[in-house]
């Protein structure tokens, strides 16, 4: 794939496949595909210091996700239940799809 594409969308369900977060499944929050990453939720979490902004508030350590590089990401077909890889194809009436290369069943985010 070019730089700046990705078969991955948001809430799609995912598995992580390299990492320190592999084999947690997520759904994915956001996708930077000028980046080639994705933030999903609770992988790859990160502890970021907050600084106290007004006089009663204090600062803090939050924990929040980081994006991951879509490369450690596998999506996780809604047919068949299984990882797999995935293609595109055009149907007849000209719409583009995604769909499971194990099962054949087309990918539609619901």
């Amino acid at each position: 794939m070019a730089k700046g594409q990705t078969y991955l969308k948001k809430d799609d369900q995912v598995e992580v496949i390299a990492g320190k977060d592999k084999g947690r499944v997520g759904k994915i929050l956001k996708v930077y595909p000028a980046k080639e990453r994705a933030l999903v939720e609770r992988i790859n979490m990160v502890k970021r210091h907050t600084k106290g902004t007004e006089m009663n508030q204090q600062g803090q350590i939050v924990n929040k996700e980081a994006s991951i590089h879509v490369s450690n990401l596998q999506l996780i077909c809604p047919e068949c239940t299984n990882t797999g890889r995935i293609g595109k194809k055009l149907l007849e009436d000209g719409t583009k799809v995604r769909f499971c290369k194990s099962c054949g069943e087309s990918i539609e985010t619901k």
